[in-house]
């Protein structure tokens, strides 16, 4: 049979012919339509307009190799701004020649164009990477360099009369880290250990948001803060003073310092030691400074970020006491010898004139800072610690500060924690001082069975309510975030002051924390001496991230 003559060949060649006809025709026609799509999305970017899904899916398949991936926002900027350089550049070349470029012409400039402005980008890039890693090069060395110096520092420490017991657990807990701590007991004024004596006395630092225990005795002493109120925090929630200091929130201490002035806000800070030397018997003790004159909005930032003050650790170790045991300020004292020793006598350098009342009005916001908020680097189970954290940059470098006492139904040691460089604003000194409680515990710590308050099952999971509420308030967070970021970026204009970010509360209030917060009830008025019945902590079973710390009980106020 001839196979060729055969109908039923013909037309199967045919038919195959008319199928690869139509696919090579859809393919050819699928091909330009993508070039005239990606063609008119660009357009459309060029002139600011919006894209649809299709045309965004295109551009970014045309853009993937090589290319920087940028926000929508920021490719319609570029693509506006280098579509108004091409009009440019072209219309300059005509201007030159005379009369209107051909098709032609203009293609080969374009290409022209497009060739020299990739060199320019790529050039552009390599200059800032190196920028960038020079900047890193440059703190790494700063860093190495406060470390080396820190440990000089240590070396030189004249450690008669300190319990070492104490020493060795402090200089463990700050590790190779460039810092400060101090340890001493906050009813004698009796100074267990002070390491890295330079800077814990001679050297005074920005107390970033540690200022704020300042400012809210004062705002409670003018009656500017009053006994049970609550504030917008300038969106949908509403903060206390507890929620303020836990989370060191900037608005609620800005907005305090701003209605107490600038007169009053200093002669507080005097009252509770600030500007003046403790007494300590150590050589060449610095007595810090404080600001001179502010106004207007400047008063508001100097309240919450300390702007002008210069404080030193045993300053504040000074005021955390006086505030741990009912306003006296005490001369820290080192006893060198063991005669000195058994007669160790508690010296009063003044008592504080502020009342009871505000003295434990401060405390619930002090436990909350570690029990959930900007110092949970510090909780410790087996006691309870009140703290204040402080993060921002100060004397050229970033600047890490914590001061507390513990345990808070009978306090026994307290302990600041001073550090210096970039791992100074994820709170390391509040995770310092926590380790030295650990450490401290078995011989300081106070074995009862102390609760705050009731656990409230209702905010038990760390998508709840109460977290959003913690990340809204956490201002001083999100100022530390974008400081880093300027930093990483290579950008110099980070203020000096405004990074305060009190990162302290970098770790602050991290959205997924699982700790709860706390609250200490409180009389308006002064009653007879009553011993409060502890309630215990409810826990629940079904839960597995519930770890048992006190949390404070808050409605929903939005």
């Amino acid at each position: 049979m001839n196979l060729i003559r055969s109908p039923r060949v013909v037309r199967a060649a045919f038919a195959l012919f008319l199928l690869f006809t139509l696919i090579g025709f859809t393919t050819t026609e699928t091909s330009a339509r993508g070039r005239h799509s990606r063609g008119r999305a660009a357009r459309r970017v060029a002139r600011g307009g919006r894209l649809s899904k299709h045309e965004r899916r295109l551009l970014a398949r045309s853009g993937r190799r090589g290319r920087v991936h940028l926000s929508k926002r920021e490719m319609r900027a570029e693509r506006s701004r280098l579509a108004h350089e091409e009009a440019a550049y072209m219309a300059k070349l005509e201007r030159r020649a005379g009369h209107k470029l051909s098709k032609r012409e203009r293609a080969a400039e374009m290409r022209k164009f497009s060739s020299r402005h990739r060199r320019e980008l790529e050039e552009a890039r390599r200059r800032a990477e190196a920028a960038r890693q020079a900047a890193i090069a440059r703190q790494r060395a700063l860093d190495e360099g406060m470390r080396n110096e820190v440990q000089a520092n240590i070396a030189k420490d004249s450690t008669v009369g300190e319990d070492m017991e104490v020493r060795n657990a402090a200089i463990a807990a700050l590790g190779n880290h460039a810092g400060t701590v101090v340890v001493m007991d906050p009813k004698s004024g009796r100074v267990y250990t002070v390491v890295n004596q330079e800077w814990a006395l001679r050297r005074g630092f920005k107390p970033c948001s540690t200022i704020k225990l300042v400012t809210g005795v004062a705002g409670l002493c003018e009656k500017v803060i009053q006994p049970i109120e609550t504030v917008s925090d300038g969106n949908k929630y509403r903060i206390d003073l507890t929620d303020a200091l836990a989370y060191s929130n900037n608005s609620y201490f800005q907005n305090v310092g701003g209605q107490v002035g600038f007169d009053k806000m200093v002669s507080y800070a005097r009252q509770l030691g600030l500007g003046e030397k403790t007494g300590i018997n150590y050589v060449n003790e610095s007595p810090g400074k404080v600001p001179l004159f502010k106004s207007g909005y400047a008063v508001n930032h100097m309240s919450s970020h300390g702007d002008d003050f210069e404080i030193t650790a045993i300053q504040l170790a000074s005021l955390v006491s006086a505030m741990s045991n009912g306003g006296k300020l005490l001369v820290p004292h080192l006893p060198r010898t063991p005669e000195e020793d058994a007669h160790f006598k508690s010296e009063v350098r003044r008592r504080i004139d502020i009342s009871d009342e505000t003295w434990k009005r401060m405390v619930p916001g002090m436990i909350g800072a570690v029990n959930y908020g900007s110092g949970k680097k510090a909780y410790r189970p087996e006691q309870t610690v009140a703290g204040k954290t402080g993060t921002c940059i100060g004397q050229g470098a970033w600047l890490g500060l914590f001061t507390s006492y513990a345990p808070v139904v009978n306090p026994r040691l307290a302990v600041v924690v001073i550090t210096r460089g970039t791992d100074a604003h994820g709170h390391l000194p509040a995770a310092v001082a926590g380790n030295i409680y650990r450490a401290l515990s078995p011989r300081f710590g106070t074995v009862i069975n102390f609760q705050i308050a009731a656990a409230d099952e209702g905010d038990e999971t760390p998508s709840g309510n109460g977290s959003k509420k913690a990340a809204a308030l956490n201002e001083e967070n999100a100022e530390t975030k974008a400081a880093i970021a300027a930093e990483e970026n290579a950008d110099n204009s980070a203020d000096n002051g405004n990074p305060n970010a009190n990162a302290n509360n970098a770790a602050g209030t991290d959205p997924k924390t699982k700790v709860k917060p706390t609250v200490m009830t409180l009389e308006n008025k002064a009653k007879p001496a009553a011993k409060p019945t502890a309630t215990p902590a409810k826990t629940n079973s079904k839960d597995p991230i519930f770890d048992g710390r006190p949390r404070r009980i808050q409605p929903d106020q939005q």
